[in-house]
C-alpha cells in the first residue's frame, strides 16, 4: 500500500509531467488530473496488488478525457474500496495538492474565476446558427446569429433566456441552446483556435519563412487569421485555403473562441436596390456554416463558388462551380464602384477564391475548413477582378 509520504511524492511528480504539456494550461485542470491519476494508480494498488501504469505521454485533446480514458483500468469499480480507504487515512492528502495555489482551494470553487476570458462562459450547442434576438421572445428583432458553437457572456436570465454579450453584439438568446459550467469549458476546448491578427497595413504574407521568398497577397490590419504553426521569428497561417508565412513582428498572436455576429454591421450605400439588399441578406443567413471542398450545400457545407452559386441560382443567375470560371460572368468593374452582391475574386498567381460583397467595405464567403462562411474586409487582400451581375 502507499503511505502518505508516497502518496504526496507521487502527485507531485505527475504534477511536474503535466506541467510540460503544451495543451495543459489551466491550473484547476492540472490539480484534479494529478490528484485522479494518483488515486488511479492507488486503486490499481488495492485491485491487484501492483502499482498501475498512468500513460501521461500523448496529448490531451479536450480537457483530461483522454488521458482518463486511456488509463481507465486503473481506476475499476473493483478498486473503489481501496480508493475509499485510502482516502480515509490521508484526509490531508488534496490540501498538500493545492498549497502551492493558494487562490484555489477547492474543485467546487473553481468555476468562480474567469474562463478563456469569460467571467460566465457560455457556449452555442445548437444545430447550426442561434439566432440573437433584441428582446427575450421569439417575435423579437433579429440582431444576429451565434455560431453552433461560439461563445458568449451570460449577463443574466430571463424566462429560459439568456441575456448575453459576444463580440460586438448584446441581445438574447434561448437559454436552452447554451451549455453552461463544465458543458461549456468541454466545448471551449474543443473549439478554441489560435489567431494572429495582422498589427499594419500592406503586410506581406509569403511563400516560406524568409523575406527572399515571393509574396502571396498583402493583407491590411485587422485582419485575424488562423495559426498553422509558429515558428523562430515567423508564423505559419491560413489565408482561405491557402497557406503563407508572415513575420511574428507584425501579428499579435492569441487563443480565441468563435463570437456572434451582428446583422446591423452592414452599411449600404444609398441607391442599392432591394435585389441587392435581400441578397447579401440572405448569404448572412448561413454565416457560421461549414466549409466542404467541392461541396453546394448551403447548410451542410459548401466552398466559395459553390457558395455564390447556390445564392445566386436563387435569384435566377445560374454560375458555374468553379471561382476561376465565374469571373467570366458578368461585367467588370472597380473596386471603387461595387455594390453590394457584386463578386470580388482573389488569389496568388491566379483567380482561387471568390465572394459576395456585402457594402461598407466588407464581403461575405465560404473562406476555409477552419472558419467556415464569414464576414471579412473586402481588402484583407487585394481583389485580383470584382464583377456585377446584377443590373
Amino acid at each position: 500500500m502507499y503511505d502518505k509520504e508516497q502518496l504526496i511524492s507521487s502527485i507531485s511528480k505527475i504534477k511536474d509531467r503535466l506541467s510540460n504539456n503544451k495543451y495543459l494550461t489551466d491550473k484547476r485542470v492540472l490539480q484534479a488530473l494529478a490528484l485522479t491519476c494518483t488515486f488511479g494508480m492507488v486503486a490499481g494498488v488495492c485491485a491487484n496488488g501492483a502499482e498501475a501504469s498512468v500513460n501521461l505521454s500523448s496529448n490531451p485533446t479536450a480537457g483530461i478525457s483522454s488521458v482518463l480514458a486511456s488509463n481507465s483500468s486503473a481506476y475499476t469499480a473493483s478498486a473503489t474500496a481501496g480508493i475509499s480507504s485510502v482516502l480515509a487515512c490521508n484526509v490531508d492528502v488534496e490540501s498538500q495538492l493545492y498549497s502551492s495555489d493558494s487562490e484555489v482551494t477547492s474543485t467546487a470553487s473553481a468555476g468562480t474565476s474567469a474562463d478563456y476570458g469569460y467571467e460566465n462562459l457560455g457556449m452555442g450547442k445548437c444545430e447550426g446558427n442561434l439566432n440573437v434576438r433584441k428582446e427575450p421572445d421569439e417575435s423579437g428583432k433579429l440582431l444576429g446569429k451565434l455560431p453552433e458553437h461560439g461563445a458568449v457572456e451570460i449577463i443574466d436570465e430571463v424566462d429560459g433566456w439568456y441575456k448575453i454579450e459576444s463580440g460586438e453584439l448584446k441581445g438574447y438568446v434561448k437559454a436552452e441552446y447554451i451549455a453552461t459550467g463544465d458543458e461549456a469549458l468541454e466545448i471551449a476546448a474543443e473549439e478554441i483556435t489560435t489567431m494572429a491578427t495582422v498589427t499594419g497595413d500592406g503586410l506581406r504574407i509569403r511563400e516560406s519563412a524568409s523575406t527572399d521568398s515571393d509574396v502571396i497577397i498583402n493583407l491590411n490590419s485587422g485582419e485575424k487569421l488562423p495559426v498553422i504553426e509558429v515558428l523562430d521569428g515567423w508564423v505559419k497561417v491560413a489565408v482561405d485555403t491557402d497557406e503563407g508565412y508572415v513575420s511574428a513582428d507584425y501579428v499579435e498572436i492569441a487563443d480565441e473562441l468563435p463570437t456572434a455576429k451582428s446583422l446591423d454591421e452592414l452599411a449600404y450605400g444609398t441607391g442599392v436596390s432591394n435585389v441587392r439588399v435581400d441578397l447579401v441578406n440572405n448569404a448572412l443567413q448561413y454565416v457560421g456554416n461549414r466549409y466542404v471542398w467541392g461541396g453546394t450545400s448551403l447548410t451542410n457545407g459548401v466552398d466559395c463558388s459553390g457558395f455564390t452559386m447556390r445564392i445566386y441560382q436563387q435569384y435566377g443567375i445560374y454560375l458555374p462551380h468553379s471561382s476561376r470560371a465565374q469571373a467570366g460572368y458578368g461585367r467588370t468593374i472597380s473596386a471603387s464602384e461595387a455594390q453590394p452582391g457584386d463578386l470580388f475574386f482573389y488569389g496568388s498567381g491566379g483567380i482561387s477564391h471568390v465572394a459576395i460583397y456585402m457594402g461598407g467595405g466588407q464581403i461575405v464567403h465560404a473562406s476555409s475548413a477552419r472558419t467556415g462562411i464569414k464576414i471579412s474586409n473586402a481588402f484583407y487582400r487585394t481583389p485580383i477582378k470584382v464583377v456585377t451581375l446584377l443590373n
